[in-house]
């Protein structure tokens, strides 16, 4: 059987990781010493694990993460902002993503919540996920939009389908009638059938005094936190720590993040 022709055959059909494979085995020296079932499951694994590098590579691209590269292999537990090693590892694993569940971190600014949710992000592609990154300014603006040209149920059933939603800047300005109203239809199709994740600087006890209206703020909030995981970041900015003395030196990834 010819090489080429049948490794073209392959890339058509778009089993590059299966091409990848048979290449890589058939220069091997002891590729002769394998059976046609060895073959075959190299083969497969390698096809495998290239459709979810893909599936992984195009999730991130369409969770537009401020902190592309945050993850939480490099999460600085050294930092003194109290917190739990166990309670990150354990949230890593995704049982709240799983169970609908949502997340919230809060923290005074330069404390590293954007960097942590990114990375909790970056986390959820990894398994599979889908995931949308929003600073809550742009939310309310690109809403604001939707509505004036006809694309507002377009981009709420958007924001109810992603599986894990993450809103950052939470509770940085005060609310008018409409995005209390708009925030209350998200979280209302969005309540028990996905998860959402928020960074704030506000305490969670303030957020019913930030939303405004005592009846929509009940039922926003009702729809967050009684079924949230959190994590309160503790200490000072972690912008005023020293920068490093040298250009080429790499600082700490989550010494500049907010």
């Amino acid at each position: 059987m010819l090489t080429h022709p049948t490794l073209d055959q392959m890339h058509s059909l778009g089993l590059a990781g299966i091409a990848a494979a048979w290449r890589d085995i058939a220069e091997q020296d002891t590729s002769g010493d394998l059976t046609r079932d060895e073959w075959l499951g190299l083969m497969l694994d390698r096809e495998i694990a290239a459709r979810a590098d893909r599936r992984l590579t195009n999730r991130l691209a369409s969770a537009k993460l401020r902190f592309v590269d945050a993850c939480i292999e490099n999460v600085d537990f050294a930092a003194r902002r109290g917190m739990d090693r166990r309670n990150i590892l354990s949230l890593a694993q995704g049982a709240w993503l799983n169970a609908r569940e949502n997340l919230i971190i809060t923290g005074q600014t330069g404390t590293g919540k954007t960097w942590l949710g990114c990375a909790f992000g970056r986390q959820a592609a990894r398994q599979d996920h889908s995931v949308l990154y929003l600073r809550m300014p742009r939310l309310f603006e690109d809403l604001a939009l939707a509505r004036l040209d006809g694309r507002f149920p377009r981009v709420v059933d958007k924001l109810a389908r992603v599986q894990l939603l993450i809103l950052d800047d939470w509770g940085t300005h005060s609310l008018n009638d409409q995005q209390r109203l708009d925030l209350l239809e998200i979280f209302e199709e969005r309540y028990r059938r996905k998860s959402t994740l928020i960074t704030a600087q506000l305490p969670v006890a303030a957020w019913h005094e930030m939303i405004g209206e005592p009846t929509i703020a009940d039922a926003i909030l009702d729809r967050i936190i009684h079924n949230a995981h959190r994590i309160a970041l503790e200490g000072d900015s972690m912008r005023r720590q020293k920068a490093p003395s040298g250009l080429t030196q790499d600082p700490n990834p989550e010494i500049t993040q907010p």
